[in-house]
Protein backbone atom coordinates (compact mmCIF):
# COMPACT_ATOMS: atom_id res chain seq x y z
CA UNK A 1 0.00 0.00 0.00
CA UNK A 2 1.63 3.28 -1.39
CA UNK A 3 -0.54 5.78 1.54
CA UNK A 4 0.80 6.96 4.72
CA UNK A 5 -0.44 5.51 7.84
CA UNK A 6 -0.45 6.91 11.16
CA UNK A 7 3.17 5.45 11.79
CA UNK A 8 3.93 8.22 8.88
CA UNK A 9 2.59 11.01 11.20
CA UNK A 10 3.67 12.87 14.35
CA UNK A 11 -0.09 12.67 16.63
CA UNK A 12 1.74 13.96 19.69
CA UNK A 13 -0.45 17.04 20.75
CA UNK A 14 -2.79 16.76 17.77
CA UNK A 15 -6.56 16.96 17.31
CA UNK A 16 -7.30 13.75 15.72
CA UNK A 17 -10.27 13.71 13.31
CA UNK A 18 -10.96 9.85 12.91
CA UNK A 19 -13.52 8.25 10.33
CA UNK A 20 -14.59 5.26 12.03
CA UNK A 21 -17.15 2.79 10.30
CA UNK A 22 -19.81 2.51 13.56
CA UNK A 23 -22.54 1.55 11.25
CA UNK A 24 -23.54 -1.16 13.58
CA UNK A 25 -27.12 -2.91 13.99
CA UNK A 26 -29.16 -1.21 17.37
CA UNK A 27 -32.30 -2.66 18.72
CA UNK A 28 -35.37 -0.85 19.82
CA UNK A 29 -34.19 -1.06 22.97
CA UNK A 30 -31.04 1.40 21.86
CA UNK A 31 -28.54 -1.98 22.24
CA UNK A 32 -26.29 -2.42 19.85
CA UNK A 33 -26.45 -6.20 19.43
CA UNK A 34 -23.44 -6.59 17.24
CA UNK A 35 -20.06 -4.77 18.09
CA UNK A 36 -17.81 -6.37 15.86
CA UNK A 37 -17.11 -2.98 13.77
CA UNK A 38 -16.81 -1.13 16.93
CA UNK A 39 -13.84 -3.74 18.10
CA UNK A 40 -12.63 -3.67 14.36
CA UNK A 41 -11.46 0.22 15.43
CA UNK A 42 -9.74 -0.23 18.63
CA UNK A 43 -6.10 -1.16 17.81
CA UNK A 44 -6.14 2.23 15.69
CA UNK A 45 -7.62 4.41 18.54
CA UNK A 46 -5.35 2.94 20.91
CA UNK A 47 -2.29 3.74 19.08
CA UNK A 48 -3.59 7.39 18.60
CA UNK A 49 -4.22 7.76 22.39
CA UNK A 50 -0.70 6.09 22.87
CA UNK A 51 0.61 9.21 21.27
CA UNK A 52 -0.93 11.54 23.34
CA UNK A 53 -3.03 13.39 21.15
CA UNK A 54 -4.59 17.03 22.16
CA UNK A 55 -7.84 14.57 21.52
CA UNK A 56 -9.65 11.95 19.05
CA UNK A 57 -12.69 13.15 17.28
CA UNK A 58 -14.60 10.35 15.61
CA UNK A 59 -17.02 10.63 12.82
CA UNK A 60 -19.42 7.91 11.22
CA UNK A 61 -22.64 7.31 9.54
CA UNK A 62 -25.08 4.83 10.94
CA UNK A 63 -27.78 3.76 8.53
CA UNK A 64 -29.71 5.21 6.07
CA UNK A 65 -31.66 8.62 7.81
CA UNK A 66 -33.33 11.25 5.52
CA UNK A 67 -30.90 13.64 5.47
CA UNK A 68 -31.97 15.18 8.94
CA UNK A 69 -31.91 13.71 12.29
CA UNK A 70 -33.49 10.70 13.76
CA UNK A 71 -33.49 9.34 17.05
CA UNK A 72 -33.62 5.83 15.33
CA UNK A 73 -29.94 6.42 13.57
CA UNK A 74 -28.15 8.48 16.55
CA UNK A 75 -25.15 7.23 17.31
CA UNK A 76 -25.48 7.69 20.99
CA UNK A 77 -25.73 3.89 21.73
CA UNK A 78 -22.21 3.36 20.85
CA UNK A 79 -20.73 5.33 23.24
CA UNK A 80 -20.91 2.90 26.11
CA UNK A 81 -20.02 0.02 23.92
CA UNK A 82 -16.60 2.19 22.37
CA UNK A 83 -15.69 3.08 26.28
CA UNK A 84 -16.17 -0.51 27.51
CA UNK A 85 -13.32 -1.39 24.50
CA UNK A 86 -11.47 1.41 25.14
CA UNK A 87 -11.09 1.30 28.94
CA UNK A 88 -11.67 5.46 28.60
CA UNK A 89 -14.68 7.60 28.66
CA UNK A 90 -16.00 8.78 26.05
CA UNK A 91 -17.74 11.94 25.37
CA UNK A 92 -21.00 12.68 22.73
CA UNK A 93 -21.66 15.74 20.83
CA UNK A 94 -25.29 15.88 19.52
CA UNK A 95 -23.98 17.21 16.51
CA UNK A 96 -20.85 16.72 14.28
CA UNK A 97 -20.23 20.34 13.23
CA UNK A 98 -20.67 23.55 14.25
CA UNK A 99 -20.86 25.40 17.69
CA UNK A 100 -21.91 21.68 19.38
CA UNK A 101 -19.28 19.91 17.88
CA UNK A 102 -17.19 22.91 18.90
CA UNK A 103 -17.95 23.19 22.62
CA UNK A 104 -17.97 19.56 23.32
CA UNK A 105 -14.18 19.24 21.48
CA UNK A 106 -13.03 22.12 23.48
CA UNK A 107 -14.15 20.84 27.10
CA UNK A 108 -12.28 17.49 26.43
CA UNK A 109 -9.41 16.84 28.51
CA UNK A 110 -5.80 16.04 27.18
CA UNK A 111 -6.54 12.79 25.53
CA UNK A 112 -10.46 13.07 25.20
CA UNK A 113 -12.08 10.64 22.90
CA UNK A 114 -15.34 12.23 21.41
CA UNK A 115 -17.96 10.51 19.43
CA UNK A 116 -19.89 13.06 17.04
CA UNK A 117 -23.25 12.61 16.25
CA UNK A 118 -24.23 10.65 12.95
CA UNK A 119 -22.70 12.47 10.00
CA UNK A 120 -25.89 11.74 7.63
CA UNK A 121 -28.04 13.57 9.71
CA UNK A 122 -26.62 16.63 7.25
CA UNK A 123 -27.63 15.89 3.75
CA UNK A 124 -24.59 17.60 2.99
CA UNK A 125 -22.61 14.37 3.76
CA UNK A 126 -24.16 12.51 1.05
CA UNK A 127 -23.40 15.59 -1.56
CA UNK A 128 -19.23 15.50 -0.41
CA UNK A 129 -20.33 19.08 -0.04
CA UNK A 130 -17.20 21.20 0.66
CA UNK A 131 -18.47 23.96 3.18
CA UNK A 132 -19.70 20.69 5.43
CA UNK A 133 -16.32 19.05 4.90
CA UNK A 134 -14.82 22.10 5.80
CA UNK A 135 -16.62 22.07 9.04
CA UNK A 136 -15.32 18.56 9.85
CA UNK A 137 -12.12 19.58 9.48
CA UNK A 138 -12.26 22.24 11.64
CA UNK A 139 -12.07 19.99 14.41
CA UNK A 140 -9.08 18.18 13.53
CA UNK A 141 -5.06 18.81 12.53
CA UNK A 142 -4.69 15.73 11.46
CA UNK A 143 -7.35 13.25 9.57
CA UNK A 144 -6.88 9.61 9.67
CA UNK A 145 -9.49 7.41 7.64
CA UNK A 146 -10.06 3.80 9.07
CA UNK A 147 -13.52 3.12 7.23
CA UNK A 148 -12.72 0.65 4.69
CA UNK A 149 -16.36 0.10 4.71
CA UNK A 150 -17.23 3.67 3.61
CA UNK A 151 -14.11 3.87 1.50
CA UNK A 152 -15.72 3.53 -2.07
CA UNK A 153 -18.28 6.61 -1.36
CA UNK A 154 -17.14 9.78 -1.80
CA UNK A 155 -18.92 11.77 1.29
CA UNK A 156 -18.00 14.80 3.08
CA UNK A 157 -16.11 12.74 5.83
CA UNK A 158 -14.22 10.16 3.65
CA UNK A 159 -13.24 12.10 0.55
CA UNK A 160 -14.09 16.02 1.28
CA UNK A 161 -12.61 16.21 4.35
CA UNK A 162 -8.98 14.70 3.18
CA UNK A 163 -8.68 18.17 1.02
CA UNK A 164 -8.23 19.79 3.87
CA UNK A 165 -6.05 18.37 6.39
CA UNK A 166 -3.18 15.89 6.04
CA UNK A 167 -4.80 12.52 5.68
CA UNK A 168 -3.51 9.13 6.29
CA UNK A 169 -5.28 5.47 7.20
CA UNK A 170 -5.81 3.92 9.89
CA UNK A 171 -4.70 0.02 10.79
CA UNK A 172 -8.23 -1.82 9.77
CA UNK A 173 -7.83 0.69 6.37
CA UNK A 174 -4.39 -0.50 5.69
CA UNK A 175 -4.83 -3.97 5.94
CA UNK A 176 -8.46 -4.42 4.37
CA UNK A 177 -6.03 -2.52 1.55
CA UNK A 178 -3.15 -4.95 1.83
CA UNK A 179 -5.18 -8.34 2.13
CA UNK A 180 -7.65 -7.73 -0.98
CA UNK A 181 -5.04 -5.47 -2.77
CA UNK A 182 -2.50 -8.30 -2.69
CA UNK A 183 -5.22 -10.99 -3.53
CA UNK A 184 -5.68 -9.27 -6.60
CA UNK A 185 -2.44 -7.69 -7.74
CA UNK A 186 -0.17 -10.72 -6.74
CA UNK A 187 -1.91 -14.10 -5.24
CA UNK A 188 -0.22 -17.21 -4.37
CA UNK A 189 -1.87 -19.92 -7.14
CA UNK A 190 -4.01 -21.22 -7.28
CA UNK A 191 -6.23 -18.46 -6.51
CA UNK A 192 -10.24 -19.44 -6.78
CA UNK A 193 -12.58 -17.12 -6.03
CA UNK A 194 -16.05 -18.09 -4.82
CA UNK A 195 -19.02 -15.65 -5.26
CA UNK A 196 -22.69 -16.14 -4.66
CA UNK A 197 -25.68 -13.57 -3.81
CA UNK A 198 -28.45 -13.09 -5.32
CA UNK A 199 -27.89 -11.30 -8.98
CA UNK A 200 -25.59 -11.37 -11.64
CA UNK A 201 -26.32 -8.14 -12.48
CA UNK A 202 -24.96 -6.87 -8.84
CA UNK A 203 -21.53 -8.24 -9.83
CA UNK A 204 -20.84 -8.78 -13.78
CA UNK A 205 -18.10 -6.31 -13.32
CA UNK A 206 -16.37 -8.53 -10.57
CA UNK A 207 -17.23 -11.62 -12.38
CA UNK A 208 -15.66 -10.25 -15.32
CA UNK A 209 -12.51 -8.92 -13.56
CA UNK A 210 -12.10 -12.03 -11.82
CA UNK A 211 -12.52 -14.72 -14.80
CA UNK A 212 -9.18 -12.08 -15.96
CA UNK A 213 -7.39 -13.00 -13.02
CA UNK A 214 -8.18 -16.22 -10.70
CA UNK A 215 -7.94 -19.85 -11.66
CA UNK A 216 -11.20 -21.11 -10.65
CA UNK A 217 -14.64 -18.68 -10.21
CA UNK A 218 -16.99 -21.11 -8.09
CA UNK A 219 -20.68 -19.77 -8.70
CA UNK A 220 -23.14 -20.39 -5.67
CA UNK A 221 -26.37 -18.56 -4.67
CA UNK A 222 -29.53 -17.47 -7.02
CA UNK A 223 -26.58 -15.73 -9.26
CA UNK A 224 -25.95 -19.76 -10.43
CA UNK A 225 -30.11 -20.03 -11.85
CA UNK A 226 -29.37 -16.99 -14.38
CA UNK A 227 -26.50 -19.39 -15.51
CA UNK A 228 -28.51 -22.45 -15.55
CA UNK A 229 -31.20 -20.85 -17.64
CA UNK A 230 -29.21 -19.18 -20.33
CA UNK A 231 -27.82 -22.92 -20.05
CA UNK A 232 -31.11 -23.82 -21.65
CA UNK A 233 -32.16 -25.63 -18.41
CA UNK A 234 -35.71 -25.14 -17.11
CA UNK A 235 -35.43 -23.16 -13.53
CA UNK A 236 -39.45 -23.34 -12.55
CA UNK A 237 -40.37 -20.78 -9.92
CA UNK A 238 -36.55 -19.72 -8.82
CA UNK A 239 -35.27 -16.71 -9.20
CA UNK A 240 -33.55 -15.85 -12.58
CA UNK A 241 -33.03 -12.25 -14.10
CA UNK A 242 -34.68 -12.82 -17.38
CA UNK A 243 -32.30 -9.18 -18.72
CA UNK A 244 -28.80 -10.71 -17.71
CA UNK A 245 -29.23 -13.80 -19.84
CA UNK A 246 -27.29 -12.65 -22.13
CA UNK A 247 -24.61 -11.36 -20.36
CA UNK A 248 -24.34 -15.25 -18.64
CA UNK A 249 -24.05 -16.62 -22.15
CA UNK A 250 -20.87 -14.17 -22.79
CA UNK A 251 -19.49 -15.08 -20.00
CA UNK A 252 -20.21 -18.64 -20.00
CA UNK A 253 -18.68 -18.77 -23.54
CA UNK A 254 -15.68 -16.44 -22.49
CA UNK A 255 -14.87 -18.52 -19.61
CA UNK A 256 -13.59 -22.09 -20.58
CA UNK A 257 -13.73 -23.93 -17.83
CA UNK A 258 -12.78 -21.45 -15.35
CA UNK A 259 -16.89 -20.42 -14.14
CA UNK A 260 -17.86 -23.35 -12.39
CA UNK A 261 -21.34 -23.65 -11.72
CA UNK A 262 -22.77 -26.48 -8.98
CA UNK A 263 -23.15 -29.87 -10.35
CA UNK A 264 -26.39 -30.42 -8.04
CA UNK A 265 -29.01 -28.30 -6.65
CA UNK A 266 -31.44 -28.56 -3.39
CA UNK A 267 -35.21 -27.26 -4.61
CA UNK A 268 -38.08 -26.49 -2.79
CA UNK A 269 -41.96 -26.59 -3.51
CA UNK A 270 -42.10 -23.01 -1.37
CA UNK A 271 -40.00 -19.94 -0.29
CA UNK A 272 -40.00 -21.37 2.95
CA UNK A 273 -37.79 -23.06 5.67
CA UNK A 274 -40.73 -25.74 5.65
CA UNK A 275 -41.11 -26.39 2.56
CA UNK A 276 -40.72 -29.82 0.43
CA UNK A 277 -37.18 -30.35 -0.78
CA UNK A 278 -35.47 -32.60 -3.55
CA UNK A 279 -31.66 -32.41 -4.41
CA UNK A 280 -31.28 -32.60 -8.56
CA UNK A 281 -29.00 -31.79 -11.04
CA UNK A 282 -29.89 -28.67 -13.12
CA UNK A 283 -29.85 -30.25 -16.35
CA UNK A 284 -32.76 -32.33 -14.89
CA UNK A 285 -34.84 -29.25 -14.63
CA UNK A 286 -37.03 -27.37 -11.98
CA UNK A 287 -40.46 -28.39 -11.91
CA UNK A 288 -43.49 -25.85 -12.34
CA UNK A 289 -44.17 -24.38 -8.56
CA UNK A 290 -40.40 -25.53 -7.31
CA UNK A 291 -37.01 -23.34 -6.77
CA UNK A 292 -33.66 -23.43 -6.52
CA UNK A 293 -32.91 -22.44 -2.85
CA UNK A 294 -29.24 -23.77 -2.18
CA UNK A 295 -26.33 -25.88 -3.66
CA UNK A 296 -26.41 -29.70 -3.29
CA UNK A 297 -24.20 -31.82 -1.12
CA UNK A 298 -22.73 -32.80 -4.40
CA UNK A 299 -21.55 -29.34 -5.38
CA UNK A 300 -20.29 -28.91 -2.09
CA UNK A 301 -18.08 -32.14 -2.52
CA UNK A 302 -17.42 -30.62 -6.07
CA UNK A 303 -15.91 -27.07 -4.42
CA UNK A 304 -14.23 -29.24 -2.13
CA UNK A 305 -12.11 -31.19 -4.57
CA UNK A 306 -11.14 -27.67 -6.43
CA UNK A 307 -10.79 -26.00 -2.65
CA UNK A 308 -8.80 -28.73 -1.62
CA UNK A 309 -5.34 -27.32 -3.88
CA UNK A 310 -6.16 -23.58 -3.57
CA UNK A 311 -3.49 -21.15 -1.71
CA UNK A 312 -5.93 -17.98 -1.82
CA UNK A 313 -9.69 -17.93 -1.86
CA UNK A 314 -11.42 -15.22 -1.80
CA UNK A 315 -15.70 -15.38 -1.23
CA UNK A 316 -17.95 -12.85 -1.44
CA UNK A 317 -21.94 -13.93 -1.67
CA UNK A 318 -24.08 -17.33 0.33
CA UNK A 319 -24.65 -20.07 -1.89
CA UNK A 320 -28.09 -20.02 -0.71
CA UNK A 321 -30.91 -18.61 1.31
CA UNK A 322 -28.50 -18.97 4.40
CA UNK A 323 -31.30 -16.68 6.59
CA UNK A 324 -33.35 -19.99 6.22
CA UNK A 325 -31.77 -22.93 8.60
CA UNK A 326 -32.59 -25.70 6.05
CA UNK A 327 -31.04 -23.85 2.67
CA UNK A 328 -27.94 -22.40 5.03
CA UNK A 329 -26.17 -26.36 4.69
CA UNK A 330 -24.23 -25.08 1.61
CA UNK A 331 -22.55 -21.78 2.65
CA UNK A 332 -21.80 -23.42 6.40
CA UNK A 333 -20.36 -26.11 4.68
CA UNK A 334 -17.80 -24.00 2.57
CA UNK A 335 -17.66 -21.76 5.12
CA UNK A 336 -16.09 -25.25 7.35
CA UNK A 337 -14.24 -25.95 4.46
CA UNK A 338 -12.40 -22.99 3.95
CA UNK A 339 -11.70 -23.04 7.58
CA UNK A 340 -9.61 -26.06 7.32
CA UNK A 341 -7.54 -24.98 4.73
CA UNK A 342 -4.26 -23.85 4.87
CA UNK A 343 -4.91 -21.10 1.87
CA UNK A 344 -4.94 -17.60 2.38
CA UNK A 345 -8.79 -17.17 2.81
CA UNK A 346 -10.48 -13.39 2.48
CA UNK A 347 -14.15 -13.58 3.07
CA UNK A 348 -15.38 -10.22 1.26
CA UNK A 349 -18.13 -8.90 3.86
CA UNK A 350 -21.60 -8.51 3.99
CA UNK A 351 -23.95 -11.80 3.57
CA UNK A 352 -20.53 -14.23 3.57
CA UNK A 353 -19.06 -12.38 6.66
CA UNK A 354 -21.82 -12.94 8.56
CA UNK A 355 -22.41 -16.42 7.77
CA UNK A 356 -18.75 -17.18 8.87
CA UNK A 357 -19.89 -15.16 12.04
CA UNK A 358 -22.95 -17.62 12.56
CA UNK A 359 -21.29 -20.13 11.90
CA UNK A 360 -18.71 -19.82 14.74
CA UNK A 361 -15.40 -19.82 12.13
CA UNK A 362 -14.85 -16.52 12.03
CA UNK A 363 -11.46 -16.36 13.65
CA UNK A 364 -10.12 -19.48 11.49
CA UNK A 365 -10.47 -16.78 8.25
CA UNK A 366 -7.41 -15.40 7.41
CA UNK A 367 -9.28 -12.30 6.66
CA UNK A 368 -13.01 -11.01 7.21
CA UNK A 369 -13.22 -7.41 5.48
CA UNK A 370 -15.58 -4.82 7.20
CA UNK A 371 -16.80 -3.62 4.04
CA UNK A 372 -19.15 -5.81 1.27
CA UNK A 373 -19.52 -3.04 -1.44
CA UNK A 374 -16.10 -1.66 -1.04
CA UNK A 375 -14.39 -4.97 -1.44
CA UNK A 376 -16.44 -5.77 -4.33
CA UNK A 377 -15.33 -2.55 -6.09
CA UNK A 378 -11.36 -3.18 -5.02
CA UNK A 379 -12.17 -6.73 -6.56
CA UNK A 380 -13.34 -5.32 -9.12
CA UNK A 381 -10.26 -3.23 -9.85
CA UNK A 382 -12.37 0.27 -9.54
CA UNK A 383 -10.31 2.73 -6.87
CA UNK A 384 -12.03 3.69 -3.68
CA UNK A 385 -12.02 7.71 -3.69
CA UNK A 386 -11.66 7.57 0.57
CA UNK A 387 -8.28 5.76 -0.32
CA UNK A 388 -7.16 7.74 -3.35
CA UNK A 389 -7.71 10.71 -0.98
CA UNK A 390 -5.40 9.94 1.21
CA UNK A 391 -1.74 11.11 1.21
CA UNK A 392 1.01 9.00 -0.36
CA UNK A 393 3.92 7.60 0.45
Amino acid sequence: MNKKTIRDIDLTGKRVLVRVDFNVPIDENGRVTDDTRIRAAIPTLKYILDQKPRYVALMSHLGRPKDEPDPKYSLRPVVLVLAGLLGVEVAFAEDSVGEVAQRAAAALPDGGVLLLENTRFHKEEKKNDEAYARQLAELGDVYVNDAFGSAHRAHASTEGVARYLPAVAGFLMEKELNYLANAIANPERPFVAILGGAKVSDKIGVIEALLGKCDRLLIGGGMANTFFKAQGYDMGDSLVEEEALDTARNLLAQSGDKLVLPEEVVIADAFDNNANTRVIKPAEGVPAGWRVLDIGPGAVEQYRAILKDARTVVWNGPMGVFEMPNFAKGTFQIAEILAESSATTIIGGGDSAAAVQQAGLADRMSHISTGGGASLELLEGKELPGVVALNDK
